[in-house]
């Protein structure tokens, strides 16, 4: 089994790696306008790398005289990483779930927002995304020293527990309330996508106009890349197949998030099945499609998150229909099929570039089935 260590169950594996952006050039200034105030921009920026949330995390800021504001961004990543955590004595949603089938819980405003939107996502996807599928991952535990594959007997039981529809929110009181026990809210495939926006906003407040987010593959880009005022920054889109850090292409992008999900990171092996950690809340399984691994791109990282559960869903043909047809305009994905054939959306057309070695494909979505 390969063995990762994670706080967030069904944490959706990531990686994007930003390339290209003129980082480590030797250290120089520029000068940038935003909201009509002038800004010198570093070439080499203040940064900070913290493990938190069972992952990396990574903050750049490029404007000159900004490093404090490196300290209320990560102590915003504690806070909510604290109050989220599953399985880790005293966060809220843990709170939550004890209670299931007893009573309704008060949580705060961070929280509800956040359980809110994952309720959304639930119903907006019919059940693809699914807030409730903790009782499935915390049955198999992948990701963990004890994951296991389990019998068919419990995964059929942990099957009746994860009805999202069960969920009741009091938005005058703020309380949730799990109508049955056994019921599990499990956010992992959409927390880090809300607390990289959170970062952002703390950023946006200490009058942050350049910089990097990097919550362990959620990825957000802030302003210009330094090599210029109007310069986009160039973003690495993982290979599904190799170790992080090795890109099949590119984008350019500005004030984006791209999040990615796919089946290459965290796994369990048994009699040489792989099994990954995003579920079918039908099956009670892993997906099995054709999808290796999905990139989203769009303005909020807490959407990427959920769009690229929803994609795995929904599967290629599906899945880039969907992000045409019923996300928030600007947004868009890359889809990497176990095949190694790439598909876009319409919108990236002329901004995806396929690596010339990385022995990947772009395919054709005339010839999907």
């Amino acid at each position: 089994m390969k063995k990762k260590h994670s706080i967030f169950l069904f944490m959706i594996a990531i990686t994007i790696v930003l390339s290209a952006c003129g980082s480590s050039a030797a250290q120089s200034k520029t000068t940038s306008t935003s909201s009509n105030v002038a800004t010198t921009i570093r070439k080499e920026p203040y940064a900070q790398e913290k493990f938190l949330l069972g992952t990396y995390t990574r903050i750049r800021i490029y404007d000159e005289g900004k490093e404090a504001a490196l300290k209320p961004a990560f102590a915003r990543i504690e806070k909510l990483g604290d109050e989220i955590t599953i399985n880790q004595g005293g966060s809220e949603i843990d709170k939550i779930n004890e209670e299931a089938g007893i009573k309704p819980v008060k949580v705060t405003d961070d929280m509800y927002y956040l359980l809110k939107e994952a309720y959304m996502y639930s119903e907006k996807s019919n059940g693809g995304f699914n807030m409730a599928i903790g009782a499935i991952t915390q049955l198999w535990r992948i990701g963990f020293d004890d994951a296991r594959k389990p019998a068919q007997s419990e995964i059929d039981e942990a099957l009746k527990h994860i009805d999202y529809k069960k969920v009741q929110f009091n938005d005058q009181e703020k309380t949730v309330y799990l109508e049955e026990k056994g019921m599990i809210i499990d956010l992992g495939a959409i927390a880090k996508g809300y607390i990289t926006d959170e970062v952002v906003k703390v950023l946006k407040k200490n009058k942050v106009t350049t910089a990097i987010v990097d919550l362990g593959g959620n990825v957000f880009v802030m302003g210009h890349s330094p090599r210029g005022a109007d310069e986009p920054w160039t973003i690495g889109i993982q290979d599904p197949n190799s170790a992080r850090g090795n890109v099949l292409g590119t984008i350019k992008e500005t004030n984006k998030t791209v999040v990615t999900s796919g089946i290459y990171e965290r796994y369990l092996e048994v009699d040489g099945k792989k099994y990954h950690h995003i579920f079918d809340s039908k099956t009670g399984y892993p997906y099995e499609n054709d999808i290796a691994s999905v990139s989203v791109v769009t303005d909020k990282s807490i959407d990427g998150d959920g769009l690229t559960t929803v994609a795995f869903d929904k599967g290629v043909k599906e899945g880039l229909a969907y992000i045409e047809n019923e996300t928030p305009k600007g947004t868009d994905a890359i889809f990497v099929t176990r095949e190694g054939v790439v598909y876009v959306t319409d919108g990236l057309k002329d901004n995806f570039e396929l690596g010339e070695d990385s022995g990947f494909t772009m395919g054709d979505r005339n010839d999907l089935k």
